[in-house]
């Protein structure tokens, strides 16, 4: 019997561990301030972001324009893109990541074609 005890309590622990997880995932909501190094230039835009749950929207303001955004917050994890206007044509930026409280670092990319790294700080 009391081995039938344990083996329901398992499964209700797992989700409550699971749960609990998700819940501490780092809010990035608001304003960061953000230092680009791609090796042809610097920036420092500025970018809002909105979270619900694991989707990011949000404004990226800096060197290469205005540009709404989209992506993801899964743990630690970020990634966020948007599409700036380069000649003419349209270029995908991409940014990848991790988030630790007020700070975050990562790669970006402009149109598969310049890479760079990035820090960021919560404004």
């Amino acid at each position: 019997m009391r081995h039938c005890v344990l083996c329901a309590l398992v499964p209700v622990l797992m989700v409550v561990t699971l749960v609990s997880g998700r819940a501490q995932a780092p809010s990035v909501s608001g304003a960061w301030i953000f230092t680009v190094d791609t090796g042809q230039g610097n920036g420092t835009p500025t970018i809002v972001f909105k979270q619900d749950g694991e989707k990011l929207t949000g404004q990226y303001k800096g060197q290469l324009g205005t540009s709404e955004l989209e992506g993801t917050v899964k743990g630690s994890a970020i990634e966020f893109s948007f599409t700036i206007n380069v000649q003419g044509q349209q270029a995908p930026v991409t940014y990848e990541g991790t988030v630790d409280g007020d700070t975050m670092k990562g790669t970006m990319n402009i149109g598969g074609m310049l890479n760079g790294s990035f820090t960021a700080r919560r404004k």
